[in-house]
């Protein structure tokens, strides 16, 4: 619908209402979620038994809730870390492949641009089961040759954040990408006409421009990689994030102590979204 062209009534009505059924379909998932959190009962479904907090704070079997419950907050521990490492590492590769496509003209750089982009079409999955074969491969390898044992390339935390890395980065790339191209080079070259070198000159006109695309790759890539299942559950060790513990959880027999979780991630995350949301308008602003 176009605002400035006449339309029906009728018609208006109608995507009026199918803007409301589609924004209920998406929302009322997670309304349920939310609600049976708090459900008085064992099982994450009706009937409706009462209300009830002991699915996050309870302290003894059978309604220990997520706040006692050690394996739950183990996964959320594990995840923080992965998260963490996850965004730091994808920060700083995706800043330098930003200057490098945006800044620098070689010889492929199309070629190797798709190739950037490539782990954004691959399933995760598929991402995940390559590097798996791909580095135990190379571990079994050095090991029946030389002897050594490489740990780090066995199932396990190395390998869900290389995992996660790999695409992750990417998307954090074109976010920052997207930012320096409206950068004015004007900035730093007068900054080089006052005698800053070139790398002051990034660091005291370039990176501080780019802060707003910098804190929204970071806040995308942290959610993203803290809720990521698919390549994770491929690349994991013993010691398992969060969202395998929850689908770990689920196939045991689930209680409302899941819904809890979810309800709790989808505080922080609405949190962390609109933050990015008010990082980036803020940024447009200043523009």
């Amino acid at each position: 619908m176009i605002p400035s062209l006449p339309t029906n009534k009728s018609f208006s009505r109608i995507y009026q209402a199918y803007v409301a059924m589609f924004f209920l379909f998406l929302m009322l998932p997670l309304i349920v979620v939310a609600v049976f959190a708090f459900n008085d009962s064992l099982f994450p479904s009706l009937p409706w038994n009462g209300f009830t907090i002991d699915w996050f704070t309870g302290t003894q079997a059978p309604k220990l809730g997520v706040f006692n419950d050690r394996e739950l907050t183990d996964g959320i521990g594990v995840s923080l870390f992965v998260a963490i490492a996850v965004t730091l590492c994808s920060l700083v590769f995706a800043t330098t492949n930003a200057f490098l496509f945006e800044r620098f003209d070689f010889r492929f750089k199309g070629f190797c641009y798709v190739l950037l982009l490539l782990p954004l079409v691959i399933p995760g999955v598929i991402l995940g089961v390559s590097i798996l074969l791909m580095s135990s491969t190379i571990a079994n390898g050095i090991e029946d040759n030389i002897g050594w044992d490489i740990e780090w390339m066995r199932p396990g935390l190395v390998l869900v954040v290389l995992g996660q890395f790999a695409f992750i980065t990417t998307i954090c790339t074109l976010v920052i990408a997207a930012r320096l191209r409206k950068f004015d080079l004007s900035l730093e070259e007068a900054a080089l006409n006052l005698g800053a070198t070139k790398t002051e000159a990034v660091f005291t006109i370039t990176l501080p421009f780019l802060r707003p695309a910098l804190i929204g790759a970071g806040i995308i890539a942290f959610l993203m990689s803290f809720e990521n299942f698919n390549t994770t559950l491929m690349l994991v060790g013993s010691d398992a994030p969060l969202t395998i513990a929850m689908f770990d959880r689920l196939r045991e027999g689930s209680t409302p102590v899941i819904n809890a979780v979810s309800l709790l991630l989808m505080v922080a995350s609405g949190i962390l979204a609109l933050a990015s949301i008010w990082v980036s308008s803020r940024g447009n602003r200043i523009d």
